[in-house]
């Protein structure tokens, strides 16, 4: 049956520099490739998860799963298999041009960081709704709605001071096989997590101007 309550929210004094304020602790947003061992709390992990849990999807199906990885053996194989598609990636599977894209970021087939992290977040998307409860199956606007979920787990994360990387070896059908993930799970990104290390450095890059982003009509 469907149902409605109350829509709350609390309305701040100044939603301008609240917004001013949020948007320059998300600039201050970087792939970060090197971490350090410092533990993460796996209560950390659980509130950044809930937090995407919290995104809209379509029909309310919420299509994702999120795999937390801390164990140091299965991080070993997803490095490994990782390596082994981006070593294919890199020999020839890319084009000229995307490699020349790439060349400013200083990435490579190597990926420490796979090991590094304290944590793996695996971000799958569900490709059918198994809830016994409800009225289908079906699930709509996957990708978008599993990459509206992957954006706020992001946020959380640097709200709450942690360096994330989205890493995408393509294929990454090798996730699902590390994970004994179901035959309806897809990998959408993989993202280690962890506090930065004291010496990381990132690819000096600036952002888009805003007036390049936006338009008012």
């Amino acid at each position: 049956m469907f149902t409605q309550r109350p829509h709350q929210i609390l309305r701040p004094q100044e939603p301008v520099a609240v917004a001013d304020a949020f948007f320059e602790k998300m600039n201050a947003r970087r792939s970060v490739r090197q971490f350090s061992d410092e533990p993460v709390p796996e209560a950390l992990i659980r509130s950044l998860i809930a937090t995407a849990g919290t995104a809209p999807s379509g029909a309310n199906k919420q299509p994702w799963r999120f795999a937390a990885v801390q164990d140091p053996a299965l991080k070993s194989e997803i490095r490994c298999a990782a390596e082994a598609e981006e070593q294919a990636f890199y020999s020839g599977r890319a084009s000229e041009d995307w490699l020349r894209d790439l060349a400013p970021i200083g990435t490579n087939d190597q990926k420490p960081f796979l090991e590094e992290a304290p944590w793996l977040i695996v971000v799958l998307k569900r490709m059918r709704d198994d809830r016994d409860e409800r009225l289908s199956d079906k699930v709509y606007y996957v990708n978008e709605s599993v990459g509206i979920a992957t954006g706020l787990l992001l946020a959380a994360a640097q709200h709450a001071g942690l360096a994330t990387l989205t890493h995408t070896p393509s294929p990454m059908g090798f996730l699902a096989n590390c994970l004994g993930a179901s035959e309806h799970e897809r990998p959408f990104v993989l993202i280690p997590i962890g506090w930065p290390h004291p010496n990381a450095m990132v690819p000096d890059q600036e952002r888009k101007p805003l007036d390049d982003i936006l338009t008012i009509h």
